[in-house]
């Protein structure tokens, strides 16, 4: 399973195989009030994915805890669209994809001999960084929680 963030209005892109079902009871509890806010694109397989949406073609990245560059390097500035690649929480993405796109992975910076972060985390992580570095662009910029 790799999951895919797109930000461009959150939608989220699924490849297949999935370590889960997406009517799990569990699944859509955690999501809570937000799915139906949620556009997901599934794919079969991660080859018909790249096929669809080009690394050499989209500002993609690929995170690992091999990353050449660090998750808050200012990358994701005025970028329009932006995937990035969070592999299975148990393996991560595979070498192969890695080696090819070296110059596109990203890291977020851990304590030596720590395995990583648990996937939703970085999710969160990064997909909070790619919106500070474009100044959370489409985000409510004032609380109204006082008014």
């Amino acid at each position: 399973m790799q999951e895919l963030v797109q930000l461009h209005g959150g939608k989220l892109h699924l490849v297949h195989p999935l370590g889960f079902n997406l009517d799990e009871k569990h699944l859509k509890r955690a999501g809570l009030d937000y799915w139906d806010k949620l556009e997901i694109e599934e794919h079969d397989s991660f080859e018909k994915f790249l096929q669809k949406y080009s690394p050499d073609e989209n500002n993609m990245y690929f995170v690992t805890t091999k990353g050449k560059k660090v998750y808050s390097d200012d990358i994701f500035k005025d970028l329009n669209e932006v995937f990035v690649l969070f592999g299975k929480e148990t393996k991560g993405l595979p070498e192969s994809i890695l080696q090819q796109y070296l110059d596109k992975t990203i890291r977020i910076p851990m304590k030596e001999n720590l395995r990583s972060l648990n996937l939703s985390n970085s999710v969160a992580i990064v997909v909070y960084e790619i919106l500070r570095q474009n100044n959370f662009q489409n985000l409510q910029e004032i609380s109204n929680y006082f008014d």
